[in-house]
Parts: C-alpha cells; structure tokens; sequence
C-alpha cells in the first residue's frame, strides 16, 4: 500500500504553522479522504469542512501545494508523493481553524447584489417567450457550487485584500446570469463600476482555471460585463450624445 506525507497547515485566527503527517493510502483515494484518514488515526481534533464529497457542494476548499483545489476531487495519484505534500486554508478569507476559512464576507457580498427582476409576461396566461439561444447563454454560470475558488485565487483578494471594494469573480458571473437573462430588466452596471469595481481586475484567468466546474469565467462572464460598463461610461459618442440631450429637452 503505497504511503506519502501530508504537511498540514495547523492553527487558528493567531497564527499556526505546518505538521507532517505520514499516512497510508490505497488507489482511487483522493486527498480528502487521506485527510480523513489522518483525523481519525492521528489528530482528532484537525478541524476540516466538507459535506457531499463528489464534488458539487464547494465545501472542502483548500490549497493543495499551492493551488486552490477541491480536496474531494483531487486524486491522491495525481499529486507527487515523493516529497511532502502542503495542504493548507484558502489564503483570501480569514482563519477559523486549521483547514477551515470563513466564507461569510461572500454570502454579505451576494445579498447586495440586485435580483432578478423579469419584465411582464409575454402572454395572458402568465408567460414569457425566450429565444432557446438567449437561455443556453446563461446556463454555464449556474454551475457555479460557490466553492469560491475563484475568490481565493484572484489577486485583488488574495494580495491586495480589496474585500470593501472588490466583489470577484465568483459574484461577476452570478451578475453576468443576472444581466444576461433575458428577461432580467435591473440595470446593474453602475453598481459593477462602483461599488464592484470591476475594473479592478485585470483578466488574468486565473479564476478560470481553478473553477472545477470549468465554467469560462473570464472570457464569458467578466469580459462582456467590462465591455457593457465600458459602452456606458467610457463610449466618447455616448458622452456627446448626454451632453446634447439635457439641451434639447430645456427647448
């Protein structure tokens, strides 16, 4: 049974630091149930979040040699075990304990966030009309299992720790679901230039590639939503035809 070395991180909001567990693994197992493993034989006290283990509720988040992963869909096979490998809490959130953040910042985040306001119905019985093509556009930012991954690994979070000002990328996607509905008629756009400040972020794509649902954060949910901010506050026709339009409403 082949064996490795996990180096977790230990500690809580006043600081912690690495401890080396070896530990037994058989194949197909993946790194949450190595966890697991070290919890039940070695430290029980290791405090871990996790719920479904398959990968679709977001709650065992962590960095896993320095990369914001799933511990439940990283295969143990997949990692190199000839050295120790680090597992540690998401750098972006505050420390509870050992692999567990606080993750509330993004729950007060998404409550002041418009919601979806759909236009009267199209028909008397109730109803809307949508083309097939306008509902599939939206439906790849409602894979989102809010792991926040993309949170933990974007800069303005993680390094410049812009949480009063920057919303991230996991809630420009759920804007993006929002805005790009069409039947949502809120205008959240000023709302993304300022208080999101979206042009904060400077589409690296590194919460793309973190997303374990694979969902094209950057290039379909951020970038179209900096090019609409960019047409209503930034367009230069824009701005004359403002500058004209008070003039023609005073004749």
């Amino acid at each position: 049974m082949p064996g490795a070395t996990l180096r977790i991180w230990r500690g809580d909001k006043d600081g912690g630091d690495f401890v080396e567990y070896r530990s037994d693994y058989e194949d197909g197992m993946v790194v949450l149930d190595v966890v697991h493993k070290v919890q039940a034989e070695q430290a029980n006290d290791l405090a871990v979040r996790w719920n479904c283990k398959a990968g679709k509720c977001g709650s065992c988040s962590a960095e896993i040699n320095g990369t914001p992963r799933l511990m439940c869909m990283t295969r143990m096979d997949t990692l190199p075990t000839d050295r120790p490998i680090s597992i540690e809490p998401m750098q972006a959130f505050p420390v509870i304990r050992d692999l567990v953040t606080d993750v509330s910042w993004n729950y007060r985040v998404k409550r002041r966030i418009k919601p979806f306001t759909p236009r009267k119905p199209d028909a008397p019985d109730g109803s809307w009309r949508m083309q097939q093509a306008d509902v599939e556009r939206v439906q790849e930012f409602r894979k989102c299992i809010e792991c926040f991954l993309c949170q933990d690994v974007c800069h303005v979070l993680r390094d410049h720790h812009k949480h009063d000002e920057f919303i991230g990328p996991r809630f420009f996607v759920y804007s993006a679901a929002l805005e790009m509905h069409p039947l949502d008629t809120a205008d959240r756009l000023e709302d993304l230039k300022q208080a999101g400040s979206i042009g904060y972020c400077n589409i690296t794509k590194c919460c793309t590639k973190v997303c374990p649902e694979h969902i094209h954060i950057t290039d379909n949910a951020i970038i179209p939503l900096k090019e609409r901010v960019v047409d209503e506050y930034y367009d230069p026709l824009k701005k004359l035809v403002r500058l004209f339009i008070p003039r023609r409403a005073d004749r």
